[in-house]
């Protein structure tokens, strides 16, 4: 199959035994959640999505997103058929947001966004952690993570078709739909300083030069050189220990349990 064919997402009654090597290969890596400062502050700046934040989750912003990430990655690497897990955990969060508009968390435009803030970030860690990506190569693994989201059985009418569609929706989304809400302040100095799990190694600098371009100018954040160096340096540090860790122990603990288990 040729890396920029399409594959169609497959439906809610197809086997989970699904090929995605490349999603195998890097979203459980300990690299990734290095990088989710990324998708967080992004996600804050959807009024939807940080009203959810703000009313619903409780004992820490990060806490939150380790047991809600690690829950992510493991149904992305298990082959049990886990689709009501997603709807279950999201059914009860909805609300009103700080602009006064309704919120459901399970409202596919919503939901889908906050997966491509992941989706996003991925490539986003592999490139700064690993190596570059050839435009194939970011095709083939657009089309694994339409497989990948698949598995959460969410409507996927806001998901685009191919990577190229993807990065126009996403770029596009976070110009229109991103604003500095009144949850905002509540949520972004917890956001770009992580308190606990894998984020809370990563230093502030490097925060700061990991951050999106949009989510930067919204959050009033200007990375320096400084910033863009200790990043730099950072990711040296951690491909030289990744290069001396035993591949299972490369992964956070979701992650270490075989795809075809």
């Amino acid at each position: 199959m040729a890396a920029s064919e399409t594959i169609p997402a497959p439906s809610a009654s197809d086997g989970r035994r699904v090929p995605m090597p490349l999603v195998y290969r890097y979203l459980g890596d300990k690299r990734f959640a290095y990088t989710l400062p990324r998708a967080l502050s992004l996600q804050i700046l959807h009024p939807g999505n940080a009203a959810s934040l703000v009313q619903h989750v409780h004992g820490g912003l990060w806490a939150h997103k380790q047991r809600a990430i690690s829950e992510m990655v493991y149904i992305a690497y298990s082959s049990r058929d886990l689709r009501s897990v997603m709807r279950t955990a999201h059914t009860h969060v909805k609300g009103v947001d700080s602009l006064g508009l309704r919120y459901h968390s399970l409202n596919p435009d919503l939901f889908f966004f906050q997966h491509a803030t992941y989706v996003e970030t991925l490539i986003t860690s592999i490139e700064v952690f690993h190596r570059p990506l050839r435009r194939e190569e970011k095709d083939e693994l657009y089309q694994q993570c339409r497989l990948w989201y698949a598995k959460y059985d969410i409507s996927d009418r806001a998901q685009p078709a191919d990577y190229g569609e993807f990065v126009d929706y996403f770029d596009e989304f976070c110009q229109r739909e991103l604003v500095v809400s009144p949850d905002v302040a509540a949520l972004r100095h917890e956001a770009l300083h992580p308190g606990t799990w894998f984020p809370k190694k990563v230093p502030h600098a490097a925060i700061r030069a990991l951050l999106h371009p949009r989510a930067a100018e919204l959050l009033n954040v200007e990375p320096g050189a400084a910033d863009r160096a200790a990043l730099k340096a950072f990711a040296a540090q951690t491909r030289l220990r990744a290069g001396l860790t035993p591949a299972k122990y490369r992964l956070i603990p979701a992650a270490r349990h075989r795809p075809e288990d």
